[in-house]
Parts: C-alpha cells; structure tokens; sequence
C-alpha cells in the first residue's frame, strides 16, 4: 500500500505553528510529522503528516478541522511517497555517527569500530533513531556527559524507537533500564537491534502509551529518564515524568527545535527541575535538567 504526504505551503513562521497544531492532533499517534524547508530566499516551507493511503480521508478531515480556527485559508496539498526499498537505499550513504565515545554504525560499517569505541549497530529500519538525527547524536553526547559525572542506579528510555539510547546507556553502565515506546513495532525493532547488539539481560522493552502502564511503578524510580519525542508532548508530560524521577534525578530530553528550548524549560521549571546543560546541534536541543537545587 502506498505511502503519502499531505502538507500545507506556508512560511518558516506559520509552518512552526502548523506543526504545533498538527502535533496536538497527532502527537501521540503513529503518524510522521515534519517541516521542510523549500526556497529559502521565498520563506517557503512545507508543513507535512506522512500516512498510509486508507487513512487519507480521516487524516485530511482531522488536519482541515485542527487548522481551520487558526489558518482557515490553509491549502492541505498531497503527494504520493514512492515505493521504494529506502532501508537498502539510505544504508547507501548511511556513514557511521561518532558521539563522544559511541560509535552509531550499520552492519556494513562494523570494521570502522576502532578498539575504544562503544560500538552501537544499528541498521535502518522502521524505528526511528539511527544516531544520524541531531537530537539522537545529541542525546547520546549528553547520556555519556552525565554518565561520568553522577552515578546512576536505575533509568528509563521514553520512546525508545529503535533503542538506540537505551543500547547505549546499557553498554557504559550495567544498571537495569526500562525502555518503552508507544508503537509496538518499535518495540519489536529495539529487541531485534539489542540482541544484535549482544546485550542479552538488564534491558527491559515495554509497549506503553503513556505513564499507565504498570511497568513504570514495577521499576521506577528512575535516576536518569532520557525522553527523545517531541516539544509539546514532553511539555504535557512534565508532570508525570518528574513524579517517576527518583530524589536527585537527571532528564535528558529531546526531539526539541532550538526556538521550542524556552517553552520546555518552563514547563519542567514548573515541577521543580532545573535546566543543567543545552547541547545544540543542526537546528535541535537536547536538554539536560535535575531535580533539585
């Protein structure tokens, strides 16, 4: 079946309150979201959901309804994403990512491990997160900063995606680690990617939509939560990821545009976390903060 886009044309300005507003509508679902950047000396930038073509209806009416109070005149365009084989394809030029002291390579890449690296293999796949991402390269740098400075007893990877983080960790500190993630097949894709990875115990992979799931009581509280999603979600979720942080405890967030940083911070302001750190890297933040003074 195929796969499709339906974006609105807009400027850098409105395409970043379009993709607040889109994110609201489908932030917690498993839809792609983005903008694109498409002349830069016009202002013209793209505002994109990506579906499969049954949803069509449903997404579109959902999109025009959530955008009409604010962008009435908003034109929701359609492309069709061809079919193409894009894990062999973006394996082509899919070059190994160093963050600090990890390694992010694909399977053809293993003999570019050299003897100090923490190697993490991960292969293209339908999970996000192959390191190549600026929150992801960022997130790993920032774990690798806080893991030599505290020590960390207990932590959780909130929407894990390809498990990529949560691998990492696991590999420089031998401490149980809860990894979760809405979407069931990103779950699948991490237990695949751990296991390549050799990690065979202390890495626990749970499907939870939310801080329900009783998984989080059984293990918590945590000393490290690493949250790589989004701004607004993060922002919404503030209150409940502080409860689940043990006395002292670090968050590492994610998956925030560079203009979004201020909006998060007083949201985790507000339950008492203080900003640590900021990692900048191609347009994203990844934010460290911990309870307490």
């Amino acid at each position: 079946m195929s796969e499709i886009r339906l974006y609105v044309s807009t400027t850098e300005k409105d395409a970043e309150r379009i993709l607040d507003i889109l994110t609201d509508i489908f932030g917690e679902e498993d839809y792609a979201l983005g903008t694109t950047e498409v002349d830069e000396k016009r202002d013209l930038w793209e505002a994109s959901v990506y579906l499969m073509a049954d949803e069509e209806e449903e997404v579109r009416q959902r999109m025009s309804d959530g955008l009409a109070p604010a962008f009435p005149q908003a034109l929701i365009e359609r492309e069709v994403i061809p079919d193409v084989d894009w894990i062999a394809k973006s394996l082509e030029g899919l070059k190994p990512v160093r963050a600090r002291r990890f390694l992010v390579h694909g399977s053809h890449d293993r003999d570019k491990v050299r003897p100090n690296d923490v190697s993490i293999e991960i292969d293209a796949g339908q999970a996000f997160g192959t390191g190549h991402h600026g929150t992801t390269a960022g997130c790993l740098e920032m774990i690798d900063a806080v893991a030599r400075a505290r020590p960390i007893r207990n932590a959780l990877d909130l929407g894990t995606g390809s498990g990529v983080l949560a691998i990492g960790l696991r590999k420089i500190r031998n401490i149980p680690i809860l990894a979760t993630d809405i979407d069931p097949v990103a779950v699948r894709v991490a237990q695949e990617n751990v296991r390549r990875n050799g990690i065979v115990s202390g890495l626990r992979l749970v499907t939870a939509p939310g801080f329900h799931s009783p998984a989080f009581r059984q293990q918590g509280p945590f000393d490290l939560i690493i949250a790589n999603i989004l701004a607004r979600p993060l922002m919404r979720m503030a209150p409940q990821l502080a409860a689940n942080l043990a006395s002292g405890g670090s968050v590492i967030l994610s998956g925030i545009l560079a203009e979004q940083r201020w909006k998060v911070l007083a949201a985790y302001n507000a339950v008492h976390l203080r900003h640590v750190h900021t990692l900048w890297r191609n347009g994203w933040v990844t934010i460290h903060l911990r309870q307490g003074q």
